[in-house]
């Protein structure tokens, strides 16, 4: 019966944080607690997941017989995966604090629009970074 509790109370533990910082939006050191908190919320329950095994989740004979399963493909994928994807939320930040500022610029003098794009285009050359190092990983898988 904890089996399926467990969970519940991890997710449930998780998301409090996220609920009060949506229901108390109007200050940015709540944001700064409720993530704060969600973050020590985390590995917590990481810490106990590995201090305090469930049941028979986890034991050898299993990890003995999935040993064979992984190969180096499927570690080239989640690597490629990783690559995009952290290439991407990298990106996003870079542009979404370079763009209100390049467009601030360019309303109060239009002769700096080439300065204000270089900079946006350089926050969306690390997703393409990202990217090409996704393609050259799964060329050579």
């Amino acid at each position: 019966m904890y089996i399926f509790l467990l969970p519940l109370a991890v997710v449930v533990l998780l998301s409090l944080p996220v609920i009060s910082r949506i229901k108390h939006f109007t200050d940015g050191t709540k944001c700064k607690n409720a993530i704060i908190g969600n973050l020590c919320t985390f590995f917590g329950v990481m810490l106990l997941a590995v201090i305090l095994p469930v049941g028979n989740l986890v034991s050898a004979e299993v990890i003995e017989e999935t040993a064979g399963v992984i190969s180096s493909a499927g570690m080239g994928y989640l690597a490629a995966a990783l690559a995009v994807g952290l290439g991407s939320i990298g990106c996003g930040i870079a542009v979404a604090n370079a763009a209100p500022a390049a467009i601030g610029a360019v309303a109060e003098e239009p002769s700096c629009f080439g300065k204000a794009m270089i900079f946006v285009a350089l926050g969306e050359g690390v997703a393409l970074y990202g990217f090409l190092i996704a393609f050259l990983i799964i060329q050579a898988v």
